[in-house]
């Protein structure tokens, strides 16, 4: 089976989305199945007005459908409601073709935060988006039940996966910083909600490894707090082995690929009580969310930093891609 995957983030973005989908195509290999991508890097772009490292295909509909045909693919998935995404909609409603999405950011909170824009306005195009297909993937129980409540229907679950060879407890080593070493790992924007980590009262040391429109005024305003910018993979992975708490301040991220590459490295995970972590770990094995976020980080260090390997244990990407295929044949036969 060829799969057309339609997404408006590709590389050279660093995130969640990107690192699933690159996943993805390498496992579904195994499943007799190819991933195909259509994303902005074969068209001119523009940057995203608040993202200028997001670029936007600067293309038509009649381009995007030439394209899909060219392509010839059994299926088509949509990974994103961006340009390229709306356009392959639009290709698969007028030829009536069965198609599958996936629910991946909550635009509408993001969307918010930084314009006086409704929320209730952004969800109803997106609703709008998901609901025309023959699935809505999505990657937590939470998430289905919140997407349920404002609409949403067709949901299917499609979890994530993580290299549990790579993120590794054996990687641990020393750091020159003083103990207990509170960790966030991700984008350095207004929407990972960093201030409500950085303004904790907490022993020892903060640290932040990411890039992001907000690294350097939040450098300057906390300048006790450590900022590693973006670093390697193989150095990302000895610096989560090498923590005594992954910190995840965010209250807008639909799962948080990141949470589960700390399990994995024996690090315990604070956060609040919100969809991916309440998810992960809200039953208190591998993390401990509340929302006092402090209380959730002083009781981390308490965790068994073996429970929470064990936990990283139930995401395989193996599963994450059966998962994905089982959705896709279930649009063939709703």
């Amino acid at each position: 089976m060829r799969i057309l995957m339609v997404t408006d983030a590709w590389r050279p973005q660093i995130n969640g989305v990107v690192h699933t989908l690159e996943r993805l195509a390498e496992t579904l290999t195994r499943f007799d199945a190819e991933a195909d991508f259509l994303t902005p890097n074969i068209f001119r772009t523009l940057p995203m007005p608040t993202y200028p490292d997001i670029r936007l295909a600067l293309t038509t509909p009649g381009n995007v459908a030439r394209i899909i045909e060219e392509r010839r693919p059994d299926h088509i998935h949509l990974v994103t409601e961006g340009p390229l995404g709306m356009m392959a909609r639009r290709y698969c409603l007028a030829r009536k073709r069965p198609f599958t999405t996936s629910y991946h950011t909550r635009f509408p909170e993001y969307v918010s935060a930084r314009l006086p824009l409704p929320e209730s306005w952004t969800y109803g195009l997106l609703r709008n988006f998901h609901n025309s297909g023959q699935g809505c993937m999505v990657a937590t129980q939470s998430l289905a039940d919140d997407l349920a409540a404002r609409g949403f229907d067709k949901l299917r679950p499609w979890t994530r996966g993580v290299d549990i060879n790579h993120f590794h407890p054996d990687k641990k080593a020393e750091m020159d910083l003083p103990r207990p070493i509170f960790l966030c790992v991700g984008r350095i924007a207004v929407e990972k909600n960093l201030p409500a980590f950085l303004d904790l009262d907490l022993p020892g040391t903060k640290v932040l490894v990411g890039d992001g429109p907000e690294l350097e005024r939040l450098k300057a305003k906390y300048p006790d707090a450590h900022f590693l910018g973006r670093r390697p993979s193989d150095e990302l992975a000895d610096i989560y082995a090498s923590s005594d708490v992954f910190v995840f301040p965010s209250r807008t991220d639909t799962f948080g690929n990141v949470i589960i590459e700390a399990l994995a490295s024996g690090t315990p995970v604070a956060a609040y009580p919100v969809t991916g972590p309440i998810d992960i770990v809200g039953d208190g094995i591998g993390g401990v969310v509340s929302n006092d976020l402090r209380e959730a980080a002083l009781g981390a260090l308490k965790i068994d930093r073996a429970e929470a390997r064990e936990r990283a244990m139930r995401y395989t990407w193996s599963a994450c891609a059966e998962m994905f295929l089982d959705n896709v044949k279930a649009a063939y036969t709703a």
